[in-house]
């Protein structure tokens, strides 16, 4: 992960672990959705014809805007986060996640509060920033190195790196939707298993178990496919005071 000043380990270690967390010498944590591949880099195998559900979504997918909220359980399934935020998709190679986590008592925060709080990952094409807003810390990273064993793959990748990175298979229906199974090939991703949930080819649920046993829950809604995205909403600069570590490729 990031090299020089480490992010974040120096909260209690109870504080959960996020899959968009860097930490000192290993990079970027998983969830959002592999391994082995450049992040947005052209795939040299032809991609796949769509034989699952995830590969028909992503079939003529080009922009996706959705709301999600998010819930972390830890190994014995005790909830110890939970939240909510918006995520943008510019494919290939292009992503804002911004998170808030509720507050201790499961109240969302809003305006002032809200602001201070949870954390913004942004993927320009070129750089990854990772904003921690209660810290007023910044760590950039350039994309390729960043993001090459997490999980934000799934959905900002091609068909043909997907299946080069993760072992992909359809997983069946239950809880009324079908679902596909993706597990990394490589031994150092960050993530040992993820689920993705699909109503009416639409997807609505996606579940990640990290190596550490703890189990992160996404569901998605106001999902808008191949939606106008403003180029601005997926730049970032650092705000004025924050803490800049790293430094970025022009």
């Amino acid at each position: 992960m990031f090299c020089g000043r480490p992010m974040l380990h120096h909260k209690s270690q109870s504080t959960p672990r996020r899959w968009w967390r860097p930490l000192s010498g290993r990079g970027w944590t998983a969830i959002f959705l592999c391994c082995g591949v450049g992040f947005g880099a052209a795939a040299s195998a032809a991609t796949p014809a769509p034989g699952n559900p995830l590969d028909g979504y992503l079939d003529g997918l080009t922009s996706l805007r959705t709301t999600f909220s998010q819930t972390v359980t830890d190994a014995h399934g005790s909830v110890v986060e939970a939240g909510e935020g918006t995520l943008i998709v510019q494919r290939p190679g292009k992503f804002r996640w911004d998170y808030v986590p509720r507050a201790a008592d499961g109240a969302a925060r809003a305006g002032n509060a809200a602001a201070e709080r949870g954390q913004l990952l942004v993927a320009d094409g070129k750089n990854l920033w990772f904003y921690d807003r209660e810290l007023s810390q910044v760590t950039v990273k350039p994309v390729e190195a960043a993001l090459s064993t997490t999980p934000i793959m799934l959905l900002s990748g091609s068909a043909a790196q997907l299946h080069e990175s993760f072992d992909i298979s359809s997983a069946g229906a239950h809880d009324g939707l079908e679902w596909v199974s993706v597990q990394p090939r490589s031994a150092e991703a960050d993530f040992s298993h993820a689920q993705l949930g699909f109503a009416h080819g639409q997807l609505a649920r996606m579940i990640v178990n990290d190596r550490l046993g703890q189990t992160v829950r996404l569901d998605f809604s106001h999902a808008e496919r191949n939606a106008h995205i403003d180029p601005a909403q997926l730049q970032f600069k650092p705000p004025a005071g924050a803490d800049v570590i790293g430094t970025p490729q022009s």
